[in-house]
């Protein structure tokens, strides 16, 4: 097939740049466009992480789910040659369909070790996060447009511990789509890397979905506490979105670690302020099997080969030293202003963090 041959996507009127669709308007290695969609128990009994992601300058298309059901976590991920038809988002036994865009989507995985069929419906708009760019010295490093939306999920999931029914009123569905620029595996080094080291990261990413009212707020800090990322957004269907000023989070972590058991979100302008209570019920370390940095098993972008498709099961009660290094997804019981909500409280929190007390890569809470 010719480079230039249009695909499907052509058809319609949606072009930015005088390409196909199917070329991106950077020549940047790191160029991406993926998903990722959380469903919960609002129990705690179960936490279900799946996404799918596009890396048109390595022609890699990907897709990964996690399952943690009490202390145990089962992954299943694929990878493969990314085609023509970027409407098709099936990578191995891994599915997603857009059956209403920003309305309804089907999740579908097919695998004995972990399989599901699940309609999400979001209840809520999406809403756009803040634009965020990162820079290593003068290079940008990061550049990313995203979205959020809260949700409610139907469906089942089985696993080798069970099945689970999954229900309107008992889960809850979260997601995030992204595209722009990200580093893959393998990004060099050099001189910026060198005289720019990374002295310490510390982010906060939570979509909260009540009843009534969806919640988003995500805090980036630096070593120092200097915020590159700052947002706090309350969507009410019928109303203007309300800006809820600067999140400042007070995290109990499990002494001798930075996982977090609890926390507190103050919101809101100095006239009336909120809190944010939070209740940790699961977690789920994206570097074990979703592969965020920094899985050494597998990572978003690499090339392992046409049709690769790789299943592992991990034991949460074990060590897993790399987890506390990247990411974690807690599945969260949210308490506001007399509402009860479900969602996800993402925390990454490593190197020197002086707003927390961390002072470098080894630090813990007391």
């Amino acid at each position: 097939m010719a480079d230039d041959r249009p695909v499907p996507l052509d058809e319609y009127p949606v072009h930015q740049v005088a390409l196909s669709m199917r070329h991106v308007a950077t020549g940047d290695r790191n160029a991406y466009d993926r998903c990722i969609f959380h469903v919960l128990d609002d129990e705690g009994r179960a936490l279900l992480i799946t996404g799918l992601g596009v890396y048109p300058n390595v022609g890699v298309i990907d897709a990964y789910a996690t399952l943690r059901t009490g202390d145990t976590l089962h992954a299943v991920r694929a990878s493969d040659a990314l085609g023509d038809d970027r409407m098709r988002l099936t990578v191995g036994p891994l599915r997603i369909e857009v059956e209403e865009p920003l309305r309804r989507i089907r999740l579908r995985c097919d695998d004995g070790s972990l399989s599901y069929d699940l309609v999400w419906t979001a209840d809520f708009p999406a809403l756009w996060e803040p634009h965020h760019l990162q820079r290593r010295g003068d290079r940008l490093t990061l550049e990313g447009r995203r979205f959020v939306q809260a949700g409610s999920v139907e469906g089942v999931i089985r696993s080798a511990e069970g099945e689970f029914e999954v229900t309107a009123g008992g889960w809850t569905g979260t997601r995030d789509r992204s595209w722009g620029v990200r580093p893959l595996p393998g990004e060099e080094g050099g001189r910026l890397a060198e005289e720019h080291p990374t002295e310490g990261f510390h982010w906060l990413w939570c979509p909260v979905r009540f009843e009534d009212r969806f919640l988003m707020v995500i805090v980036q800090e630096d070593a120092d506490g200097y915020r590159t990322l700052n947002d706090a957004t309350l969507v009410r269907p019928g109303h203007r979105d309300r800006q809820l000023g600067w999140p400042q989070a007070e995290i109990t972590y499990r002494p001798g670690t930075r996982h977090p058991e609890r926390a507190l979100v103050h919101l809101g302008d100095p006239r009336k302020p909120q809190e944010l209570e939070v209740e940790i019920l699961t977690s789920s370390p994206l570097a074990l099997g979703a592969g965020y940095p920094p899985a050494d098993d597998w990572q978003h972008g690499t090339w392992r080969g046409r049709g690769w498709t790789d299943r592992r099961t991990y034991d949460l009660t074990a060590g897993h030293p790399l987890a506390a290094y990247g990411v974690t997804d807690h599945a969260a019981r949210f308490r506001l202003d007399g509402r009860v909500g479900h969602g996800i409280f993402e925390h990454g929190s490593f190197g020197r963090h002086d707003p927390s007390g961390f002072t470098d890569f080894t630090s813990v809470a007391p």
